[in-house]
């Protein structure tokens, strides 16, 4: 008897998300530039801010920074740059109202 073997790439449940972009990350960074995001650090820091501009290494830009330890504000920058290599993910912030 033959036995087909699939590959786990093909067996692995799709997620879907209602956001469109979810499947096109250039297209979601580029609908964020100018936006505030988290940029969260493989070392687990966050920085909070708005995204001024990245490239194709993820290096990042910020404006109006925030550092987070824990949840816990620890410094603010005025302008920030982040080397790609660190960044674990990228994520839009939803802005308390003042």
């Amino acid at each position: 008897a033959h036995r087909h073997r699939t590959s786990p790439l093909h067996t692995a449940p799709r997620v879907m998300s209602k956001n469109p972009n979810a499947s096109n990350p250039s297209a979601f960074l580029k609908n964020v530039l100018g936006r505030p995001v988290v940029v969260k650090l493989n070392s687990g820091v966050d920085y909070r801010g708005v995204l001024a501009c990245l490239d194709g290494f993820m290096n990042i830009a910020m404006e109006q920074t925030e550092e987070y330890h824990n949840g816990q504000l620890k410094a603010k920058y005025g302008d920030a740059f982040i080397r790609g290599n660190n960044v674990l993910y990228i994520s839009t912030l939803k802005r308390k109202p003042a």
